[in-house]
């Protein structure tokens, strides 16, 4: 599968610095001839997701490695992870500025927002989970479990009754390029933290290591992403029971073979939209339906990391993939929560 020609060169107003030596200035892109080549319909259900005069626009570069993108409506701007410069970096919709949102961010991973806006996120390096208030101090959520470090917050989303759901997985404390080294006190999980106690629970202990994580539009239903290590990656998914506390019934919902997927997201029609890394030609996101069809494809020149949808509508789709951030319009719309 080869990616459409393209000088993928970046539509805005400045590259982000990624301290090591600056970024170089911005340049136009090339126009691109509708409908958008890297866009691939494998299934006719995805065909009424694509718009034929929406093209594929990178809107940031300079960066090491893009994760957890998060969408600010009410200010028109995207937040989203630099893990190993140890930043958190905001692009405006309005201008196409890029500014430095945090740092140090503590190696920040995944990023939402809570039921009353406040960003939610996974810093690695401290191994917690924190959250920004409206005066911008940080409030710790969770930093351990029966008394033992957690192992590194990942990934992170929040289901309608405030309660949030995250992916512990140790990625930030396996070496000194995401995070530091240390020993794991605990296995990897996905936790709930309560939105009344604040306390923790366990809601699935079964994989090798989860990753990113979603709901269903209905939220009877979690996906996680297993990602044990290169071909090995499935996403699973779980029935949500006992009034939304708990999870049930693992099976697999698809191989994400070859390649793998990392982080997802899901809209209100219920298909999974997959980060993706597969190599050359195959890099960008997977769609899927509900039933686990693989329905259609996002290519872009970079491994993708995450996504998450944002703009007015919630009907653009951003893509966190290694040093850039990409961004697509799609016919249909994000859910809340993610």
């Amino acid at each position: 599968m080869m990616l459409g020609r393209r000088s993928w060169m970046i539509t805005g107003a400045a590259v982000a610095d990624s301290g090591s030596g600056g970024g170089s200035a911005w340049a136009a892109e090339t126009p691109i001839r509708y409908p958008e080549p890297n866009i691939k319909v494998l299934d006719p259900r995805f065909q009424p997701y694509v718009l034929g005069n929406a093209a594929i626009e990178r809107i940031a570069g300079g960066c090491r490695f893009t994760e957890g993108p998060v969408w600010f409506g009410d200010g028109r701007y995207l937040l989203w992870s630099d893990i190993p410069n140890d930043r958190i970096l905001k692009w405006e919709e309005e201008t196409g500025a890029i500014s430095v949102f945090r740092r140090p961010s503590n190696y920040a991973n995944g990023n939402t927002r809570d039921r009353q806006g406040r960003l939610i996120t996974c810093e690695m390096d401290a191994q917690r989970l924190t959250r920004t208030e409206y005066d911008g101090t940080i409030t710790v959520l969770a930093d351990s479990f029966d008394g033992k470090r957690l192992t590194a917050p990942n990934d992170v989303v929040v289901k309608s009754d405030g309660s949030i759901w995250f992916s512990d997985n140790g990625a930030g404390t396996r070496g000194n390029y995401l995070g530091h080294k240390a020993p794991w006190e605990l296995p990897f999980r996905v936790y709930r933290l309560d939105p009344g106690t604040g306390a923790l629970t366990i809601v699935v202990d079964d994989m090798e290591r989860p990753n990113g994580l979603a709901f269903s539009p209905d939220e009877q239903r979690l996906y996680v992403v297993d990602t044990p290590g290169p071909g090995q990656r499935t996403v699973q998914v779980y029935d949500v029971v006992d009034h939304g506390t708990k999870t049930a019934n693992r099976r697999e919902f698809c191989s994400a073979e070859p390649g793998g997927s990392d982080g997802l997201r899901v809209d209100t029609d219920g298909n999974l939209w997959c980060a993706w890394s597969g190599g050359e030609a195959e890099d960008g996101v997977a769609v899927y339906a509900p039933d686990g069809t693989m329905i259609g494809r996002i290519m872009l020149p970079e491994r993708c990391a995450n996504v998450c949808f944002g703009g007015k509508k919630r009907n653009r789709l951003f893509m966190a993939a290694s040093q850039s951030i990409y961004a697509l319009y799609v016919e249909t719309q994000g859910l809340l929560g993610g």
